[in-house]
């Protein structure tokens, strides 16, 4: 009898927490579709709507690839910079290389920057954030020095590129038909593959992982190396839309991709977190700015509720475990 009174008292609290943890991103997005809507008309015009996926597509890249990094424990504060490097870098190649060897060079200097930062944290042990903070210094510095400090034009090499960023196809811009490749295969990876369920299970129990006799620094190299190429990306897509190569694109993107990844339900702990709601917290981010911009909420000002917004929807994620307490 008292069993069954506990477990008649503990239900509810379990009830809440369960749809908390599986809806309260979704809540999130509504209520804020809700506010927009209510606010402006403009906001759910075709054009507008574009114009929110479009910009998000950068961040969503570089969540992506946080999102790999925070399933094993880690993080990656490097990212916006890794962008820059990409972005600089693909607008030089570009001039004697072509569209290819851009892209070839810019990926494989985020692989390079990931694979450093995976190498430090996984065999030698160093704490991530602090490994990755450096990794930030390092990347932004190169790509201060290798564009002089001054952006570059692609001009007419860089004509695919720029094509790119502002194409479409049936009215939906190419950087977003690649942000939706990239989330349906990080999802087919999470979940349908050895690799992302040891990426998840390294975060969950590393330990267990390692007594299993698998290769836990290999699997925790390797998302970094994610990391650092799809912040090269984004960091492409950047250019593809302004045809500018800029070392100084990317600032502050790595807390961006952070609070994407962890306002959709992601554990900075470790082992939990799922790719469609790191979708739908890129979203929220998008249309919160997306919102001031149609209100005309001063710049200085936009940080702060910006900030507060994301801290109010964090604590409803971690709310939930406030109710298994």
């Amino acid at each position: 009898m008292t069993e069954l009174t506990e477990t008649a008292h503990r239900s509810p609290s379990l009830n809440i927490s369960n749809i908390l943890h599986r809806y309260g991103t979704l809540a999130i997005l509504i209520a804020l579709l809700i506010v927009a809507t209510s606010m402006s008309d403009v906001f759910l015009t075709q054009r507008n709507i574009i114009n929110v996926l479009r910009q998000s597509a950068g961040t969503s890249l570089m969540a992506i690839g946080m999102l790999f990094v925070i399933l094993t424990r880690g993080i990656d504060l490097s990212v916006g910079s890794v962008a820059a490097l990409g972005s600089v870098l693909s607008a030089i190649v570009i001039q004697d290389y072509g569209t290819g060897g851009a892209v070839a060079t810019a990926l494989i200097a985020g692989a390079a920057c990931g694979l450093a930062s995976g190498v430090l944290v996984a065999f030698l042990k160093l704490p991530p954030f602090v490994t990755t903070l450096a990794m930030m210094t390092v990347a932004r510095g190169l790509s201060l020095i290798v564009s002089a400090g001054q952006p570059i034009q692609m001009g007419d090499a860089g004509i695919w590129i720029t094509t790119f960023g502002s194409a479409s196809i049936a009215t939906i811009p190419y950087p977003v038909v690649l942000m939706a490749i990239v989330f349906v295969i990080a999802g087919i990876v999470l979940t349908f593959t050895r690799f992302g369920r040891l990426v998840k299970a390294i975060g969950s129990n590393v330990e267990a992982v390692r007594l299993s006799g698998i290769p836990v620094a290999y699997y925790t190299t390797a998302v970094y190396v994610i990391s650092g190429v799809l912040a090269a990306a984004a960091g492409i897509v950047s250019t593809s839309r302004t045809g500018i190569g800029s070392a100084n694109i990317g600032v502050g993107s790595e807390l961006d991709a952070i609070a994407a990844v962890v306002i959709g339900g992601a554990s900075l702990m470790g082992g939990r977190g799922g790719v469609m709601n790191t979708f739908i917290g890129v979203l929220v981010l998008g249309i919160i700015a997306n919102m001031m911009n149609l209100a005309r909420v001063p710049g200085y000002h936009q940080q702060v509720f910006m900030g507060c917004i994301i801290i109010g929807a964090m604590l409803l994620q971690y709310a939930s475990n406030w109710f298994r307490k």
